[in-house]
């Protein structure tokens, strides 16, 4: 089977942005999840000098970190991967981890995912809901905002 160019540069785009998605669980550790396969799927994509995007039920996944969405799109800036954009049901799932939103925005600089739109994070059977969420994937740090709305939420104490 051979891939055609377009194809080729696809997967290198997808591959780069997957290496930049760290584990989120202790157990796996980011040097980990970069030696793990790179998968992804989508109904369409395509390759520009300034990025890539990849449209209709797209997904990466590496280890156990999945970005899902009905469109992502990564730009680069003097040819290294800067941000990602995922737009229309998006999930950002980690190990330990869920985030759901209408969009994303992942800037790899600060490793900041700043998620809107109707905001769920689930970590087992806590939940917390929002407008915006902003999730650091270094330091498993959240800071979710009402927005128009409240922040609401449930937590378990260990054990229950």
């Amino acid at each position: 089977m051979t891939m055609s160019k377009s194809n080729t540069m696809i997967a290198g785009a997808a591959l780069l942005l997957a290496l930049t998605i760290p584990a989120s669980s202790g157990a796996q550790s980011r040097a980990d999840a970069s030696k793990q396969p790179v998968q992804y799927g989508a109904d369409g994509g395509e390759y520009t000098p300034n990025g890539f995007s990849l449209r209709g039920r797209a997904e990466l996944t590496q280890g156990g970190n999945r970005l899902r969405a009905d469109a992502i799109t990564g730009v680069t800036t003097n040819g290294d991967l800067s941000r990602v954009e995922a737009v229309g049901n998006v999930y950002f799932v980690t190990p330990d981890q869920s985030m759901r939103g209408d969009r994303a925005v992942y800037t790899l600089n600060n490793a900041e995912v700043v998620v809107t739109g109707d905001v769920i994070l689930t970590q087992g059977k806590n939940v917390l809901t929002g407008n915006r969420l902003v999730y650091n994937v270094r330091t498993e740090s959240a800071r979710m905002e009402g927005g128009s709305g409240r922040v609401q939420g449930v937590f378990y104490p260990q054990g229950n």
